[in-house]
């Protein structure tokens, strides 16, 4: 049966059970305390009411929070965090022993935690409470011996991106238009530029600049430049609708290819295979090694094309135009297999990923702004954010999970990011004009930015070392797929 006491003036309940011996005619037996608690009375007892309340409002988090946590790069944010971190530890007794790392994944994972502590406890707690946390006596510092674990924990030594260009060159006549390609960097560690009508290499081991082409002679112009994988051939897009293939250790035009209606502002090798998109809203595929003759007509986008990438595995081609689409293409098939219409406008920016099969990425221009992700294995958008200005260029980094876009209007920055979790690593700054034209080096490290200021900016943004985690989830559904 139930009899109620008071306990330091609150009421419980108690459960009183007497053995068989009450019916054998013995004296009753002492009561039998069951621990649980009430389930309508919170127990007050050992209730640190300053950590409740600060684990509850942790939960919800401001974007003022979350923006400050995307920007804990720096070594100074790094000391910020492991501040915060001491401060929690003496003052709240949170127990924490590592320094939590602002890229990573782990404050949304300790959010899932948090979400299980609750304001009242309704059970009583009879273990006892370790005395790690507690100060030695012989101790000479006022710290606990969690907090000496935070601060001899190891630090991930903080990457530092430099805010300023190694190198700038001049690039006179380098046109203000977003729907051109103007710059690439070849395998062999040639930059080519289109300037006008000419087409200059130059060269990253000697700095060395010569002339490749001069259209002036036929009244045309460079709308598009594209270095072949050997980079030993560059195609060149002209304003009238050609495209001229050079060899760029000879210095001579091998061939000139005709099909196009307008100007061609986009090209993409895929093996000896090469794509050009136009204004007239066709992509050509054409075999330089066959006669020209043959060729195949993608027609599919209802605007000018102005992004083209091949995939890293020679399959499927992307293609991004002034019409807001983003269609994927097969190399058998002359209709596209997939078509992304989540874009705002033009999409130029375009970008797979080396690291993860089927990992597409493009941006949008003015009225869009954002970054979207796909996985075009299965047809489904995986993540977006809204980057504040005009996306003009995507590419990976060839040894970490990270891009790099760059942007136009209106604040013509270059941003760094790291994926998944799409914090901003870096943010660069420089260009006065649009930042329209992107090329990574054959070494993956450096990247040179082009914009409508008529400058080149050389940036060291990646890093060489190959990123060691890798995610070996079953759920995952790109390191399953080969």
């Amino acid at each position: 049966r139930k009899t109620t006491v008071e306990v330091n003036g609150i009421q419980k309940n108690v459960n009183i059970a007497y053995d068989d011996c009450v019916q054998s005619g013995y004296a009753a037996c002492s009561p039998v305390t069951v621990k649980s608690g009430d389930r309508f009375i919170p127990t007050r007892a050992g209730s640190n009411w300053s950590i409740n309340f600060h684990c509850a409002n942790e939960n919800c988090w401001s974007p003022n929070q979350n923006q400050r946590a995307k920007d804990a790069s720096t070594d100074t944010g790094k000391d910020a965090v492991a501040y915060a971190a001491l401060l929690r530890n003496e003052l709240l007794g949170a127990g924490i022993e590592t320094v939590p790392d602002p890229h990573t994944d782990d404050r949304r994972n300790t959010l899932v935690t948090q979400d299980t502590h609750s304001l009242f406890r309704y059970t009583i707690h009879t273990k006892r409470v370790p005395f790690d946390n507690e100060i030695s006596p012989y101790s000479l510092s006022p710290l606990s011996n969690k907090s000496h674990k935070l601060l001899r924990s190891p630090r991930k030594p903080a990457r530092k991106i430099s805010k300023i260009p190694f190198k700038v060159l001049d690039a006179p006549e380098l046109q203000d238009d977003f729907y051109l390609n103007l710059v690439d960097w070849s395998a062999g560690n040639l930059l080519s530029v289109g300037l006008g009508a000419c087409v200059y290499l130059w060269s990253a081991c000697t700095s060395q600049v010569t002339r490749l082409c001069d259209l002036s002679v036929d009244g045309d112009s460079v709308t598009s430049v594209c270095w072949n994988e050997r980079g030993s051939l560059v195609a060149v897009g002209t304003h009238k609708g050609f495209v001229q293939i050079w060899d760029a250790a000879g210095g001579r035009k091998l061939t000139s290819l005709e099909g196009h209606s307008a100007r061609v502002g986009a090209l993409a090798w895929n093996g000896e295979q090469l794509s050009s998109g136009s204004r007239d809203r066709v992509i050509l595929q054409r075999d330089v090694r066959t006669p020209p003759p043959v060729e195949r007509r993608l027609q599919g986008h209802r605007q000018e094309v102005c992004g083209l990438k091949w995939s890293p595995d020679h399959q499927h081609l992307a293609s991004g135009g002034n019409d807001n689409k983003l269609l994927v293409w097969n190399s058998s098939s002359l209709l596209p297999v997939q078509q992304y219409s989540d874009h705002l406008a033009a999409v130029k920016a375009i970008a797979w990923s080396p690291h993860q099969h089927g990992l597409l990425a493009s941006g949008g221009g003015t009225a869009d702004r954002c970054l979207r992700f796909w996985n075009t294995l299965t047809g489904q958008a995986l993540q977006s954010t809204d980057t504040g200005s005009q996306v003009c260029n995507l590419a990976w980094s060839k040894h970490a999970n990270e891009l790099v876009s760059t942007h136009g209007y209106s604040q013509n920055q270059i941003l760094v990011w790291k994926y998944p979790s799409l914090t901003q690593v870096a943010k660069l700054t420089g260009h006065s004009y649009r930042v329209l034209y992107l090329a990574v080096s054959p070494d993956g490290e450096a990247i040179v930015t082009g914009a409508g200021d008529e400058t080149l900016r050389f940036w060291n943004v990646f890093s060489k070392t190959r990123c060691t985690k890798e995610s070996k989830s079953v759920l995952n559904l790109f390191t399953r797929i080969r």
